[in-house]
């Protein structure tokens, strides 16, 4: 069974606290050492000082000059030792024999230390082991009248004593010292707090394999990924969200100030969105988001796109593909019976009046959605006619206006069928749900040279005039059904493409409901060519 490691942030802990302690203590003894040695100079240089008092003393310098035969030197050393609290106070002559000493039987002995370097008239300050232990001296001359040296006076303190008051105050600075301890270690806990909740628990290991992960996932998957934090700044978009936005976003750049469309700007503001489609550029994307929470704490959230350009294309084109079959449905009973009625006439022996029938059904055909002869493009019959099928299923007079004339051929269908496949579609609904009867949609078609102008009105109830441009917006719709919206959005898509537009030219009128136009440049063969 493996050992569980320690968590990072006691690790951290741990580092610092160790750190706090190794440098107080290197402090501690660093300050004590030179404290040490200060105090021993200071107390070395008072010993001098007390020396050089009883060298001033003419009686002692009398007395040390004659071996003090009045035996005066040792109460007066005794003296000068109790007041000056010192460990000893030794008075020689000038052969380095003792005249006082605070241990009576070791009068009249030679000291126990060089007294040369004095007995030659210098001053000295030493740490030295004597009879009396290790102490901390201060030596002078005692000089008669004449300069001549005659002895020398030795004052000592105990080094003991030092360093008991070196201890001391090291107690004192200790104290102080492991409170400033406590107190860093209630800063690394602090900061070791900080850093689990700002890594979520997590260790470093933890961590740089999830930035692994997540760059792996980021790059291999199909989608595009766009992340928050709290506060609606972007913090990951991948390339293939870059690809299909058209930009990419740097992180911490707030959602609002982003560039993104409105309809992604409104999802992130809702903080939701299921299979929600919205165009960006001449893209349809699907979108999703969804919030991140760990431990009750809001991290964000993710939201992800899927192109539906092509997707929404095939769509269109099998709408395009189940409106024809449709007419052809429609057609189907009504060709037959017309079958029926030629073939009885050719049984009989009637072929000029079969003749005659052939115009007549071919001429009623064409005509019965307006006049269609004036649109010369194929393409533009075939769609009127089966939209004239398709409308009179739903029980709505679909006709071409009696203005419309295209004397050319459409060089761009797709976008010319989107275009006018949407606003037809759109017209037909609307007249289907609205109150007037009968319901009919109106189709005007013109040529301008390369361009074609759409015209479409419906007997519908038409459309709220507060809606305004928005109702070119994906998303939005005035059937209230789910999934519907983004029908007038593409058309305006498709043709801006073309360099033209698709406008709202009326929400609705005396007797009619909406109007919409649109103008599609390059849409037909030249004139001129």
């Amino acid at each position: 069974m493996s050992r569980r490691p320690v968590p990072f942030a006691w690790q951290v802990m741990g580092l610092q606290v160790g750190l706090l302690v190794v440098v107080f203590g290197m402090g501690s003894a660093l300050i004590g050492w030179l404290f040490n040695g200060e105090l021993t100079d200071q107390y070395g240089s008072r010993a001098l000082a007390v020396a050089h008092t009883l060298a001033a003393d003419p009686v002692i310098v009398a007395a040390a000059a004659t071996g003090d035969p009045g035996g005066v030197l040792p109460a007066r050393a005794e003296a000068a030792r109790h007041a000056s609290d010192a460990l000893f106070v030794v008075i020689t002559d000038r052969h380095g024999i003792r005249l006082a000493h605070p241990d009576p039987a070791r009068l009249h002995e030679p000291v126990s230390t060089d007294p040369s370097a004095v007995l030659a008239g210098r001053d000295t300050i030493s740490v030295e082991q004597g009879t009396l232990g290790l102490s901390a001296r201060g030596k002078t001359p005692l000089r008669a009248a004449d300069g001549t040296v005659v002895g020398e006076v030795s004052v000592g303190f105990r080094v003991d004593k030092i360093r008991g008051y070196v201890w001391q105050q090291l107690g004192v600075g200790g104290i102080v010292a492991g409170c400033a301890l406590l107190l860093g270690v209630a800063g690394s806990a602090l900061l070791s707090r900080r850093l689990k909740r700002l890594t979520l628990g997590l260790e470093p290991a933890e961590l740089a394999e999830l930035v692994r992960e997540r760059e792996a996932v980021l790059r291999g998957i199909s989608e595009g990924v766009l992340a928050v934090d709290a506060t609606s700044r972007v913090t990951v978009c991948n390339q293939e969200a870059v690809r299909l936005l058209g930009a990419g976003p740097a992180p911490g750049t707030p959602v609002t100030d982003a560039g993104l469309p409105p309809g992604l700007v409104a999802v992130f503001e809702q903080r939701a969105a299921d299979n929600v489609i919205i165009l960006a550029g001449d893209r349809v994307l699907v979108v999703n988001y969804r919030q991140v929470r760990r431990g009750g704490r809001d991290l964000g959230g993710v939201l992800t796109l899927r192109d539906r350009t092509d997707l929404e294309n095939v769509t269109r084109e099998l709408d395009s593909v189940r409106t024809l079959s449709n007419a052809l449905r429609a057609s189907r009973h009504e060709f037959a019976n017309r079958l029926h009625v030629l073939a009885g006439l050719l049984q009989n022996g009637h072929r000029d009046e079969a003749l005659e029938y052939l115009h007549l059904v071919a001429g009623g055909a064409l005509a019965a959605a307006g006049p269609v002869g004036a649109v010369d493009d194929p393409y533009l019959q075939a769609f009127v006619a089966a939209k004239s099928a398709e409308a009179a299923e739903k029980d709505v007079r679909l006709t071409l206006s009696d203005t419309s004339w295209v004397g050319t051929r459409v060089t761009a269908p797709v976008e010319v069928t989107t275009v006018l496949g949407i606003l037809v579609d759109n017209a037909l609904d609307a007249a289907r749900r609205g109150a007037s009867r009968p319901a009919w949609v109106d189709l005007a078609l013109l040529s301008d040279d390369d361009a074609l102008h759409i015209s479409v009105v419906d007997s519908g109830d038409g459309v709220d005039p507060a809606l305004g441009e928005q109702i070119f917006t994906a998303g939005v719709t005035t059937c209230g059904e789910e999934g519907r919206g983004l029908g007038l959005a593409l058309a305006r898509q498709a043709a801006r493409q073309l360099g033209g537009d698709v406008a709202l030219t009326a929400p609705a009128g005396d007797g009619h409901g909406a109007v919409f136009e649109a103008r599609l440049p390059h849409a037909l063969v030249a004139v001129a060519a």
